[in-house]
């Protein structure tokens, strides 16, 4: 039994060993232009319906985090049918490296978030920068094992993030298209990196 227990083991270790080093085809180019769609109506509803986002931060922040959620939510259900599709077995494994690159960006803007909101709301200004530059990190953190062309996208994040911060401070802060047009171009621009990258958008070509 212990012989049994001991095999199994190294299976297991050698699937994680193969899942690590291949390429991860489970983001859907699609679904993920549509969530720069979104971030640009998100950027239009804000624009529309929040007269003075600096007094409405509970609005703001439900706008934001609602797209945020919403966006994790179809790219999160599509990972999971397009894995198990494309990478059969090793599907669990995949996906959990996937996930394992971004859970400490998403702590992360979750809890700086919750502090700014809590001990230190007068600078609030900074979450569309900050959120950004977080993404952007995220985006190197998964490069090793999606394509190296996505390295763009985080630069584009990183960059972006700085300039929005720097725009916010001259006087533009709470402007809707410091998240929309940012979160639009760079996810378009990932969709596009993956479609050609892949292989078309089922990444079966």
């Amino acid at each position: 039994m212990r012989d049994l227990h001991k095999a199994l083991a190294d299976i297991d270790a050698i699937k994680k060993q193969v899942a690590r080093g291949t390429q991860f085809r489970g983001y859907g180019p699609v679904t993920i232009a549509f969530t720069g769609l979104l971030s640009l109506l998100a950027a239009v509803a804000q624009d529309m319906w929040l007269e003075d986002p600096r007094n409405q931060l509970n609005e703001y922040l439900l706008v934001w985090i609602g797209t945020a959620v919403l966006s994790a939510a179809m790219i999160g259900t599509e990972t999971v049918t397009r894995s198990r599709r494309l990478h059969s077995e090793l599907a669990d494994e995949m996906i959990y490296s996937a996930i394992e690159q971004l859970i400490p960006v998403g702590v992360a803007g979750a809890l700086l978030t919750f502090v700014l909101l809590r001990f230190a709301p007068e600078s609030l200004w900074l979450l569309p920068g900050l959120w950004q530059i977080l993404f952007g990190l995220g985006i190197f953190a998964s490069c090793r094992f999606l394509p190296r062309a996505l390295f763009v996208a985080g630069a584009w994040y990183l960059s972006s993030g700085l300039v929005c911060i720097a725009f916010a401070a001259s006087g533009s802060a709470w402007s809707p298209w410091l998240m929309g047009i940012p979160f639009g171009i760079g996810q378009l621009m990932m969709a596009a990196i993956l479609h050609y990258s892949l292989g078309g958008a089922d990444g079966e070509d």
